[in-house]
């Protein structure tokens, strides 16, 4: 089991720019899958990202079409800790943001809500028009 802490969130203007962060413990990198989900009042948990790497190598990485373009996904693994790069923020990018984690033996899809099992605590980004 890996526990994951977010931070990183905040308000910001549209066309802005933040960085969120999810520190790890329990578990290296090399053991689990880690996603990004984020989640708009009323509205279904949507996925965002998902990564997995091996040492220097990614295996997988993944990004929803609403980010493609904008958002990307990387690693400090001296610090446990995988990053989500916002760019030209919309507001429609408006949630709380999760980052998850599931045993890279686990499920099938990295897409998948259902198949993670380690979520941080989530962190709300606004963004404003």
């Amino acid at each position: 089991q890996v526990q994951l802490v977010e931070s990183g969130g905040g308000l910001v203007q549209a066309g802005g720019s933040l960085r969120l962060s999810c520190a790890a413990s329990g578990r290296t990198f090399s053991s689990y899958a880690m996603g990004w989900f984020r989640q708009a009042p009323g509205k279904e948990r949507q996925f965002v990202a998902a990564s997995r790497w091996s040492g220097g190598s990614t295996y997988y990485l993944d990004y929803a079409d609403s980010v493609k373009g904008r958002f990307t996904v990387s690693r400090d693994n001296a610090k446990n800790t995988v990053y989500l790069q916002m760019n030209s923020l919309k507001p429609e990018d408006t949630a709380v943001y999760y980052c998850a984690a599931r045993s890279i033996s686990s499920g099938r899809y990295y897409y998948r809500t259902d198949e993670y099992d380690n979520w941080g605590q989530g962190t709300q980004v606004t963004v404003s028009s």
